[in-house]
């Protein structure tokens, strides 16, 4: 196995770009969601009842969290890797020899929660590790590695 393990900025950056193009559906489905609402109202002649926004609020609330766990889970199950970690020459593999599976990928989401559960403790602790692996690696049995291609940082000459 190549023992080049993912660091914690290249992972941090790789985690970035996947955040932003979530934030772009979560964006989406946010709009839409108003868009139906004001749309609502204004067909029903008159404001919903405050319980209806409440509604609204927790359907847009289990969007994102379904979206957010079918991202991770199926980019990491199907290739090894979110297109921020693609970008940036990280994959995925089980910590031990084997396939990458649904099962993992999923666990390793879950795993997400108890990494920011503590204050992103979790997190932190790939900068700390001697495997580069959270609380959330840890969890799933995996690591992350680097492959060759993606963004490198640029050569220093004396």
């Amino acid at each position: 196995m190549n023992n080049r393990y993912g660091g914690f900025w290249r992972r941090g950056f790789a985690f970035l770009i996947d955040q932003v193009i979530l934030y772009g559906i979560y964006l989406a489905f946010f709009l839409i969601g108003l868009m139906s609402y004001t749309c609502g109202n204004l067909a029903h002649g008159g404001p919903f009842p405050p319980a209806m926004g409440a509604w609204f609020m927790i359907l847009y609330g289990s969007a994102v969290v379904i979206v957010t766990a079918l991202y991770f889970t199926c980019f990491v199950a199907v290739g090894g890797q979110t297109p921020g970690e693609m970008a940036l020459g990280l994959k995925v593999v089980p910590a031990e020899d084997g396939l990458m599976t649904f099962g993992t990928a999923f666990l390793r989401w879950v795993g997400y929660m108890v990494s920011s559960f503590f204050f992103y403790l979790g997190f932190a602790w790939i900068a700390f590790d001697s495997r580069k692996q959270g609380w959330h690696d840890k969890i799933a049995g995996t690591v992350f590695v680097r492959e060759s291609g993606g963004v490198s940082a640029p050569a220093m000459h004396p």
